[in-house]
């Protein structure tokens, strides 16, 4: 079966998306994170995906009293990212209640780093970001494009013990047209025993099951529930 996580993106500590990852299009769907956080819960989630834009735009952790709140107030399994640049950010983020989190960035520009954490806290709390736009990696809040190629990028850490991979098509990102089913399937045919994220798209319960009908381990979703356009009690009743 595959996991299931909804997500929780932070802006101005409000439960917010964006589109193709700009700023400028902001919706805010819920100025209380906390009781979205409960609600999702309420629904038979276990796992929580949370993205704190401010801090992926500012460069340090912004909101780490939602998280704070949010793992105060319910049992789920939270992963965090956004901000995460410093050895503070990390420690912030496991202080404030995270059981894992996301590390995009920093594997670029200062891949010495990333392996230490890697190599500190074990790949079962570490998440290897791989956010991508044509197929190379972006940083800084999609703000800027790396010009690595993802599927070396993702082998040179794999090869050093990474087991989970968010990887979020940013050009599918907030759109509501589907997830880049092709770009997963091609990551999981180099790395079959990788635990894939699939992050961006999906607008549908149908788009799920392609998801698993493609061998893809795990889907995070947002704008499709906010949207109303995906009915939660029945996705955890079929997936439960």
């Amino acid at each position: 079966m595959i996991e299931l996580i909804p997500a929780i993106d932070l802006i101005d500590g409000k439960c917010v998306r964006l589109t193709l990852g700009d700023y400028a299009t902001k919706t805010v769907y819920n100025e209380d994170p906390v009781a979205m956080a409960e609600e999702f819960e309420r629904l038979g989630f276990r796992r929580l995906h949370i993205v704190d834009l401010d801090g992926a735009k500012s460069h340090h952790i912004v909101n780490g009293h939602v998280l704070r709140g949010i793992t105060q107030n319910t049992h789920l399994c939270v992963d965090f990212g956004g901000g995460i640049k410093s050895q503070s950010d990390l420690e912030e983020a496991f202080t404030n209640g995270a059981s894992l989190v996301t590390i995009g960035s920093v594997a670029v520009t200062k891949p010495d780093q990333f392996l230490d954490w890697l190599h500190t806290y074990g790949a079962d709390r570490i998440i290897l970001g791989a956010d991508v736009r044509a197929g190379k990696i972006s940083i800084n809040g999609w703000q800027e494009s790396s010009g690595e190629e993802l599927i070396p990028f993702l082998g040179r850490y794999i090869k050093e013990g990474v087991k989970h991979v968010l990887c979020t098509d940013i050009s599918r990102d907030g759109m509501l047209n589907g997830p880049s089913i092709p770009l997963y399937k091609e990551i999981m045919q180099h790395y079959p025993t990788l635990h894939l994220i699939a992050s961006g798209g999906v607008s549908s319960a149908a788009d799920i099951l392609a998801l698993e009908e493609a061998g893809i381990p795990s889907v995070v979703f947002g704008k499709a529930y906010y949207e109303g356009k995906i009915d939660l009690t029945q996705l955890t009743s079929v997936w439960d």
